[in-house]
Order: C-alpha cells, then sequence, then structure tokens
C-alpha cells in the first residue's frame, strides 16, 4: 500500500510538531507501542492538551 502522505497531511488534526505527521500507519504504530491514541481521535480541544493516555480518551468520549 502507498503511503499517500501529501493527501493525510490536509485532514491532520494533530497540532504537535511530530515527525510522523500525514505518515497515519507510523504514527499509529508508534503511539500503540506507548500505549496512546494519536491525537487525531481526540475532538480538537482536547487534542489541544496533549494528553495521549487511553483513559483520558474514554474520558473525553464518554462525555
Amino acid at each position: 500500500m502507498e503511503c499517500k502522505q501529501s493527501e493525510n497531511i490536509k485532514n491532520c488534526t494533530c497540532t504537535a510538531g511530530c515527525p510522523n505527521r500525514g505518515y497515519c500507519c507510523e504514527c499509529v504504530a508508534h503511539h500503540r507501542e506507548l500505549g496512546q491514541i494519536p491525537g487525531c481521535f481526540f475532538p480538537k480541544d482536547a487534542e489541544a492538551t496533549y494528553n495521549r493516555s487511553i483513559e483520558y480518551f474514554i474520558k473525553v468520549m464518554s462525555k
């Protein structure tokens, strides 16, 4: 599968200066290794906290 980084980055909501920005497969793998959720899974206000924990994701999405 070819990565469509230029297309992905148009819709990427992550505000962190991440080198994986637009490389969704690498981003998901990186956060999974850390036991986290990628920023693009969070609503905009929650993403801005840079808290990528699974616990925070559940808290935010349970509201």
